[in-house]
């Protein structure tokens, strides 16, 4: 990634039935990838054919977002998973989506890991290299989406994959890097400017923590969850404030172009 540029991603498509989570009409707009949900831990067949839909009337990149088969906790509640287990699962919601956006003439660009499952394979060698192997199973020209220096991406880069590193623009984060735990007070940013603020911060390749300290980070992707109060006005706003600051928004497949690994 150069210093202007940047992609846009959200977790979408996470509705369930008659149970509704997010705004994706309003919020798909202003995305340039979206990871949708593949029916584990949200999601069901009609909303993801649906999501695949708004994402190619908006020119939007699609890719896989699978979690534990948790859909009473949301995926994000951590379920011990063998290797073989771990691929098993990934390759099977991968196989769902790919269905879907392939029935509506779209490829998929990447696969991202939802929730518990993504943050458990920040330290998890054993889950992120079943997850990985899943992935280069299916098409090894997926790009896979990794918190930055997790054992998730190491394990995609061994696996060859391209991998395109996250920062998360509605998230706070602790002096380690790491997210801070949504039962925080402050954990969740809504206020739009201080997303967009936070967001530029990162493309200069730093992220201000919780505590007011400074510290480094390198991303290629930057995630609005669709279920963050305000997402629509808050991705709106970001990307006015990007096109202001002269970054330029692209989806990973344009922004990792060359990337070897």
């Amino acid at each position: 990634m150069t210093a202007k540029q940047i992609d846009v991603n959200s977790d979408v498509g996470e509705s369930f039935g008659a149970w509704t989570m997010g705004a994706d009409e309003a919020l798909m707009p202003y995305l340039t990838s979206a990871s949708i949900a593949c029916g584990w831990h949200g999601g069901d067949p009609q909303v993801m054919r649906r999501t695949v839909r708004l994402a190619r009337m908006h020119g939007v990149r699609v890719g896989a977002h699978p979690g534990y088969p948790d859909l009473l906790g949301f995926g994000r509640r951590p379920m011990a998973l063998s290797p073989g287990e771990a691929r098993d699962y990934i390759l099977y919601q991968i196989g769902a989506l790919y269905a879907f956006a392939k029935a509506e003439g779209l490829t998929l660009q990447h696969v991202k890991p939802h929730g518990a499952l993504y943050h458990v394979a920040v330290s998890d060698r054993s889950l992120s290299q079943g997850i990985a192997e899943a992935i280069a199973e299916v098409d090894p020209t997926l790009i896979l989406v990794a918190f930055p220096g997790s054992e998730l991406v190491k394990a995609g880069q061994e696996a060859g994959l391209r991998v395109a590193a996250e920062g998360f623009g509605d998230r706070a984060y602790n002096e380690d890097g790491r997210l801070v735990s949504r039962s925080i007070p402050g954990a969740l940013l809504t206020d739009p400017d201080a997303v967009a603020d936070q967001v530029l911060l990162m493309v200069e390749g730093k992220v201000r923590a919780i505590t007011g300290r400074m510290i480094p980070i390198t991303v290629d992707t930057v995630c609005l969850h669709g279920d963050t109060p305000g997402a629509p006005a808050i991705a709106k706003r970001l990307r006015e404030r990007l096109a202001l600051a002269g970054v330029e928004t692209m989806p990973l497949e344009k922004l990792l172009v060359g990337q070897v690994s």
